[in-house]
């Protein structure tokens, strides 16, 4: 019993106990501090990366249908090769074009130019301002803008493009999240024929 007693009346070390605790607080809010500003720093480029692997991944299956059977574009249904790309990409994504540069000036505008025609390139760009491209490997892939007719047939969307010069190219301006498919359509030629 005189060990205890002896040890609660030592109080020499009393005072220096809150000042310890003190700098243990300082030093642990400082480490919460320093991890959110990484965090925040580390989340875009985690974004990017994810925007880069789903457009490889789409990229990967455009390609692997080019080598399919070609529906013939005035025959009924949608019996061409087909692919379906998944997006979810983030709301600093502005537009996900494939075949096409729809911004060839990068000032945002969609419609103040003829659209850059770009076979087997998928372009994304972020309202940074900066594109980014992923390459189709391959044979040439011309994209076109797809419609339902009346009767249910995929048909070439001539009235999208914004100054009637132009026939070729996707775009997919944001937000852009769930599934987006592709044919493989022949019309002189084969042609990828979205089906959005």
């Amino acid at each position: 019993m005189d060990y205890l007693q002896r040890f609660l009346a030592d109080t020499r070390g009393v005072d220096t106990i809150p000042l310890k605790m003190v700098v243990y607080l300082t030093i642990t809010a400082l480490i919460v501090v320093l991890a959110a500003v990484s965090w925040n720093n580390i989340a875009p480029v985690m974004d990017d990366a994810d925007v880069d692997r789903q457009l490889e991944d789409a990229a990967l299956k455009i390609s692997s249908i080019q080598h399919g059977y070609a529906r013939e574009i005035t025959s009924k249904g949608t019996d061409g090769s087909m692919c379906t790309v998944e997006l979810s990409l983030p709301e600093h994504v502005n537009y996900v074009a494939f075949g096409v540069d729809p911004d060839p000036d990068s000032d945002g505008n969609l419609t103040n130019l003829e659209w850059s025609v770009e076979e087997n390139t998928i372009i994304c760009s972020y309202s940074s301002g900066v594109k980014t491209r992923v390459l189709i490997s391959g044979e040439p892939v011309e994209f076109r803008k797809g419609i339902q007719d009346e009767g249910g047939k995929w048909i070439f969307h001539e009235d999208f493009y914004p100054d009637g010069s132009l026939s070729e190219g996707v775009v997919i301006e944001g937000p852009i999240n769930g599934d987006f498919s592709f044919e493989l359509v022949f019309d002189g030629g084969k042609q990828t024929l979205s089906h959005f």
